[in-house]
């Protein structure tokens, strides 16, 4: 018998999308991957360290909440608590001994997990690695077992950032390396510390224009590694002009330089002579652009230069084919945060309760 809606991603799109078609009792059969780069368990924001920005979780005594709600058998999938909420000045009294910070993305996507889970959404630990959409039913084929028939699929695999490839950077992210000021620019651990951000277009320079305009700004370095930006004359006009951005031109980063703790600094090279110099910085931020997880799905749905699938209707997930739905980054080229993500995972699972009533499926 065909599954009502299979969902194939596990980040805030995924898990929203699962909630509300939960709750409208469809029944959805959830696919939230392997660790694998294209499906990620819990999607990109597995990845983020405090996530100050997603509403309705202001800096408390978060560990305490998600301990009561996750299920005991997930604790262990529970990030450390960051050390600067022990702190007593971050509390909202001395009398108050557990520890206040804003909810870690691990957490966030846990919550969002456990509340699918409490309506009864199935899930599965695998991977999608191609679809059927030549006939309806269509299938879905895991890298482990049979082929899965679904009335409706939602696609919500999110995109990942693009890095530079270094051992260094890997070895700091999360530790003073990101690839989103908005997301964690405010956070503690650049505080009042020199940053660098690594690119040359428009994206690059609302990164370092966001972190520029932070209380806290010190001083913002941008890394291009040409003699000018691919960014819009607008864009590079406020970039050149900020009082507190100064642009680093024909450079690379070399290597990531740190304690052992978090970055203290980069190694760069030069694009015209190989010299190198050291650069004192307490963050480092990539904008060098997102990949899209839609590799699996070859050219069956349309996308657009990028490789983002393509919404089909103004205001609705609808993709190219019909009873198809896209949530989340992988249709968002543009806005890529958790808020909009999951607000697209909504929608899909309405347009998916409309489609099967309107196509007489119960």
């Amino acid at each position: 018998m065909a599954e009502k809606v299979v969902i194939i991603g596990s980040g805030p799109a995924g898990w929203s999308a699962a909630i509300y078609a939960a709750r409208a009792s469809l029944s959805p059969l959830v696919f939230e991957g392997t660790f694998k780069p294209e499906m990620i368990p819990l999607g990109q924001l597995a990845y983020t360290t405090e996530v100050e920005n997603y509403p309705g979780f202001p800096f408390g005594n978060i560990r305490g909440f998600v301990e009561s709600a996750v299920s005991k058998d997930r604790h262990w999938n529970l990030p450390p608590i960051p050390e600067h909420s022990k702190d007593p000045k971050n509390r909202n009294s001395l009398d108050d001994i557990a520890p206040h910070y804003a909810v870690q993305g691990i957490e966030l996507m846990e919550l969002m997990k456990q509340q699918a889970l409490n309506f009864d959404t199935r899930v599965v630990e695998d991977d999608i690695v191609d679809i059927d959409l030549s006939s309806r039913p269509y299938k879905v084929i895991p890298a482990k077992g049979e082929p899965i028939e679904a009335h409706t699929i939602i696609i919500a695999t999110g995109a990942r950032a693009n890095y530079l490839g270094l051992d260094s950077e890997e070895e700091y992210k999360n530790k003073g390396v990101s690839a989103c000021a908005v997301c964690d620019g405010a956070l503690p651990t650049f505080h009042a510390k020199p940053l660098a951000v690594v690119g040359a277009g428009d994206s690059a320079v609302e990164e370092a224009t966001y972190l520029a305009n932070l209380k806290s700004a010190v001083k913002v370095y941008m890394i291009v590694r040409r003699d000018q930006m691919r960014a819009s004359k607008i864009m590079q006009e406020r970039a050149l002009n900020h009082p507190k951005i100064e642009v680093i031109w024909n450079t690379v980063v070399d290597e990531v330089l740190g304690d052992g703790n978090l970055v203290t600094g980069l190694r760069l090279k030069s694009t015209q002579d190989d010299s190198t110099s050291e650069l004192a910085v307490g963050g480092m931020f990539v904008a060098i652009g997102h990949t899209p997880n839609t590799s699996f799905l070859g050219d069956k749905l349309e996308m657009n230069d990028k490789g983002y699938i393509q919404w089909s209707k103004p205001f609705r997930t609808n993709t190219s084919v019909d009873g198809v739905f896209a949530a989340g980054d992988v249709a968002d080229d543009y806005y890529r945060q958790a808020i909009t993500s999951a607000g697209t995972g909504c929608m899909a699972a309405l347009d998916v309760e409309r489609w099967l009533a309107e196509n007489g499926i119960e």
